[in-house]
């Protein structure tokens, strides 16, 4: 048995995906407008922030679909079927902290098929938990040995995280931001939050050898012409970003932020302190109200 009652506690997703926003939603959240309509996650990834504000409907939205499939699997389906789905593959391929050949049998059989709670399972038991795939949409990320397992704390996790989003009226679509725009209706009343990959940082989500579609100058240009476009329109937005990380400016859009506010996120960073001038990150939320 397991308690669902959640109410307006943060539920952070059970997938460790990069740039996942959990740790510092509690100085995002009060950013936020209230009284949001229709709230447009476009680079959801995990589903942190979304999933976690108040709105009549939200709007889930990444380019990687296999996040999107397992996110709506979440959704969709009873919480004890996903729970007895993962313990299947959990006892069919004997998968623990040691069995290094029983995950390797899991992602092949996986590779052939793509179950998105299969992969889920997966990532459960592997390397830092973490979404890796090759060029042909494959999933490559290796064994988390001694450390990666689908363990009770993971298991509350998800069950809770599960009973947060079925909170929601759920809209899902695996669109480039660029699509996004053109073919969703974004009304006066909607708020658009984006966190796409940051242009001076790295990650294997934005690097161009995964099969997902490369960060580069010109996409930074194209989303924010967009949201200059939504501005015009006085439909509110934020966007998450880094203006400084590790020696590096992005002049783009610190020139482009001056038009707009500026939040600054408090994030200690590992062997760092507070500070830009040593190589360390600002991370910012910029909005237009």
């Amino acid at each position: 048995m397991y308690n669902t009652k959640i109410g307006t506690e943060i539920a952070s997703s059970p997938m460790n995906y990069i740039g996942g926003k959990s740790k510092i939603l509690p100085q995002i959240q009060p950013i936020f407008p209230r009284n949001i309509d229709g709230f447009h996650d476009v680079f959801s990834g995990g589903g942190n922030v979304g999933v976690n504000i108040k709105n009549k409907k939200l709007f889930l939205n990444d380019l990687n679909n296999f996040v999107m499939q397992i996110l709506e699997e979440f959704y969709t389906r009873p919480i004890d079927d996903i729970l007895l789905e993962i313990q299947f593959y959990i006892e069919k391929y004997n998968l623990s902290k040691t069995n290094v050949q029983g995950f390797l049998n899991c992602r092949t059989d996986y590779n052939k098929k793509q179950n998105p709670i299969q992969l889920y399972t997966l990532i459960c038991y592997s390397f830092n938990y973490q979404f890796r795939f090759n060029s042909l949409h494959e999933y490559n990320n290796p064994f988390g040995k001694e450390r990666s397992h689908f363990s009770g704390k993971l298991r509350e996790k998800l069950i809770r995280f599960i009973t947060k989003i079925k909170m929601n009226k759920v809209e899902f679509s695996n669109l480039t931001f660029q699509e996004y725009f053109s073919n969703k209706k974004i009304k006066e009343n909607d708020f658009l939050y984006c966190d796409p990959p940051y242009l001076i940082t790295t990650g294997s989500y934005n690097d161009g050898h995964r099969g997902f579609k490369h960060w580069d100058i010109y996409q930074e240009k194209d989303l924010l012409t967009a949201l200059d476009f939504l501005n015009n329109k006085n439909i509110k937005f934020a966007l998450s970003n880094v203006l400084y990380h590790k020696g590096k400016e992005n002049n783009l859009l610190i020139e482009w932020s001056k038009k707009y506010k500026i939040h600054e996120i408090h994030k200690n960073y590992k062997n760092s302190c507070y500070n830009t001038s040593r190589g360390d990150s600002l991370e910012v939320v910029i909005t237009n109200y």
